[in-house]
């Protein structure tokens, strides 16, 4: 068991660590918002948790608090990247579709060259020595953060769906204007969306940065929005299952068919490709439709017969 822990265990955590990252753009698509701003967050986390572990500003605030720290940082994380949804959240949202899309591309890309000039982010080097978490010595150990953080978004996410702001969210999803008609103030729901996925993405940014123990501005990219994206709709975007199973499996398969060498992206891309055409609704939606009972047929009425004169 330890073998195989040694041997797959980074495999498992970036499993989960990419399942949350799908969670954190499905809460903004609850509400029908294409946003690809998650990327962006998750590197703003990880660059509060490299600064406060490593600056040597900090460093009397480490020595007293210890392993205590490491919580602090993913709280520090989550309150900025709340504080920056709301920031952006409120004017872009305003935007819709395509144009939303643009606008949190062009939000992510803003993170990335703020980050690559600035010294105390270490500029196009990145923050190198990032401590390991509460003094873990393999990477396995990190499913004892990841795992519990995934088993409470779930939960958190399946109560939001049953809970009036999740009908309200819905509700702008299938129609934004009879949605507003009826009452339901459809910014003040799809900015809440928004900010619930910033300080999800921010935290995972915090916990990724002791994990991978350096920290530079290729975790918030444009290439990052899209393999998330991917993440949501090869998985299933109106299921919170989807989010997880399409991180996992768009993780794991480059992975898995690593002696293909070249070969095994280009099987990943055509997993992308077919799931993409035969599985409108992702991986997860197909399974449910499998396991729904069909409808009963009605019969065909039978037609009277003619009499001939």
């Amino acid at each position: 068991m330890t073998d195989f822990l040694s041997t797959y265990g980074f495999l498992i955590v970036t499993m989960l660590q990419a399942g949350l990252l799908g969670l954190s753009l499905y809460f903004p698509l609850q509400a029908g918002q294409l946003s690809l701003a998650s990327p962006g967050f998750y590197a703003l986390g990880g660059y509060v948790a490299a600064i406060l572990l490593t600056n040597p500003a900090f460093a009397g605030l480490r020595d007293t608090l210890g392993n205590a720290m490491f919580p602090l940082t993913w709280l520090a994380a989550a309150v900025l990247a709340g504080l920056l949804g709301l920031l952006v959240g409120v004017p872009a949202l305003r935007l819709r579709g395509i144009y939303l899309a643009l606008a949190t591309i062009a939000f992510v890309e803003i993170l990335r060259v703020v980050s690559l000039n600035l010294t105390f982010t270490g500029g196009a080097v990145g923050i190198f020595g990032i401590p390991q978490a509460f003094g873990f010595q393999d990477r396995w150990q990190y499913v004892f953060i990841f795992g519990p953080l995934l088993i409470l978004t779930l939960l958190f996410a399946r109560q939001l769906e049953r809970s009036r702001v999740g009908r309200a969210l819905r509700a702008i999803r299938e129609d934004e204007l009879a949605a507003d008609a009826m009452g339901v103030p459809p910014t003040q729901y799809k900015v809440l969306a928004f900010v619930i996925g910033a300080v999800l993405a921010g935290i995972v940014g915090a916990m990724s940065a002791p994990f991978l123990n350096t920290w530079n501005a290729k975790q918030g990219t444009f290439d990052a929005s899209i393999a998330t994206l991917a993440f949501v709709l090869i998985g299933g975007s109106r299921n919170i299952w989807g989010p997880v199973v399409g991180g996992a499996l768009l993780t794991a398969v480059p992975e898995v068919l690593r002696f293909l060498a070249d070969w095994r992206l280009v099987i990943n891309g055509l997993v992308l490709v077919v799931a993409s055409l035969y599985l409108p609704q992702g991986i997860v939606g197909a399974l449910e439709r499998l396991g729904r009972p069909r409808p009963p047929q009605r019969p065909t009425p039978v037609k009277p017969a003619e009499v001939t004169p």
